[in-house]
């Protein structure tokens, strides 16, 4: 693996230089027609469920009701979602679903998205939804998508191209809220305590994250998981009387999370390099979530499509209820942030200290990559 001014330096230099250098490197320099491949579940799927017989869907009314077209997409938001605006600072366009039969010629050179609603860090998360593309699926299309970039632009061009692009990977919160807590004394509840069940978890990660590395990949965002027991659908189903989180679903992110930053720290010294960044989402959402007002919400637990208490139950359809006004909303649905509280998100991966993004932000990444 190249080495980026001798592994970069001390962590905190990152931040210290990250304005100077954004500021003295050209938008075009710092994108230089860099890709970008995204992979997970729902918080970040484009529309490949779309193309698949399953329940976990978003291409119907009121999806997509702000997205610049008014219509559904398959996006699980109201408007643009995480990879959509990261394209946006990137200077890109949004990447296409890998299964859509537009993605071809030099639709490829944008990248992909393989992310699919309802898919986990396990293989048996999200089998309620039937036919979804499972993780280890997602890593047999991208080398699929890599064969076909070969024959479009020859093997060493493909190659680079894979190696300098930026990807994004989001898995986690499924394998809680649609597998171990989905039900009382769930298949997983039974075979681990959830201290056991999240050190299993990071192992299986560790093996999808290096085998994303021996396919190509040297810049890699991960997302932790969010508040799990903040979203509207756990305090509908869990907490509807007191309103609060639920206390066992924010013990599991706790522990994911922070097991999860170890896991990124000990595959970067295995690299020698900087290749995972970690995202802080818990953190990220958790600003809002515990103060809306400041950032503009009128509400962080009810969500502004859906129903029953909280807008928490069930799915977001047209005859849902539907706030009026998306914006001062901090979740669209039962599990999903609003557009706008994706863009506060992205702009944490963009200018975030530490305490949102190790080692460094996504500001600082374009720069020095810009200069390699």
């Amino acid at each position: 693996m190249d080495r980026i001014n001798s592994k970069l330096g001390i962590t905190s230099v990152f931040f210290l230089v990250t304005y100077f250098l954004a500021v003295t490197i050209s938008p075009d320099q710092q994108v230089n027609a860099r890709a970008f491949f995204v992979f997970g579940d729902s918080l970040v799927d484009n529309g490949n469920n779309n193309y698949l017989t399953t329940s976990a869907r978003a291409d119907s009314p009121p999806y997509g009701i702000d997205y610049p077209t008014g219509r559904p997409t398959g996006r699980f938001s109201n408007g643009l979602n995480m990879p959509d605006l990261i394209s946006e600072q990137l200077g890109a366009e949004p990447t296409l679903p890998y299964l859509n039969p537009q993605l071809k010629g030099e639709a490829l050179l944008v990248g992909a998205n393989f992310a699919s609603a309802g898919v986990g860090i396990l293989s048996d998360t999200g089998a309620q939804f039937l036919h979804i593309i499972h993780i280890g699926k997602q890593l047999e299309y991208f080398e699929q998508y890599q064969e076909r970039l070969r024959k479009l632009i020859g093997e060493d061009e493909a190659q680079t191209l894979v190696n300098s692009a930026l990807v994004l990977i989001t898995l986690g919160g499924n394998d809680f809220v649609n597998n171990y807590y989905l039900v009382p004394f769930s298949a997983r509840s039974r075979q681990f305590s959830i201290e056991d069940y999240v050190s299993f978890l990071i192992v299986e990660y560790k093996i999808i994250l290096s085998r994303l590395y021996n396919l190509g990949a040297r810049r890699v965002l991960v997302t932790g998981t969010g508040p799990l027991g903040c979203v509207p659908a756990e305090i509908g189903i869990r907490q509807a009387l007191t309103g609060e989180c639920d206390p066992q679903l924010q013990k599991a992110a706790r522990l994911y999370n922070p097991a999860l930053e170890q896991m990124l720290n000990g595959l970067n010294e295995e690299a020698g390099d900087h290749v995972f960044i970690s995202a802080n989402a818990f953190e990220m959402h958790n600003d809002f979530i515990s103060n809306p007002q400041a950032f503009g919400f009128v509400t962080s637990k009810i969500a502004c499509c859906g129903q029953g208490p909280y807008n928490g139950i069930g799915l977001c359809t047209s005859f849902s209820n539907l706030c009026p006004n998306r914006d001062v909303y901090a979740f669209w649905d039962a599990f999903h942030p609003s557009e706008r509280a994706n863009r506060l998100i992205v702009s944490k991966f963009m200018i975030g200290d530490e305490k949102y993004m190790k080692p460094m932000n996504l500001s600082t990444i374009l720069a020095l990559d810009s200069r390699v």
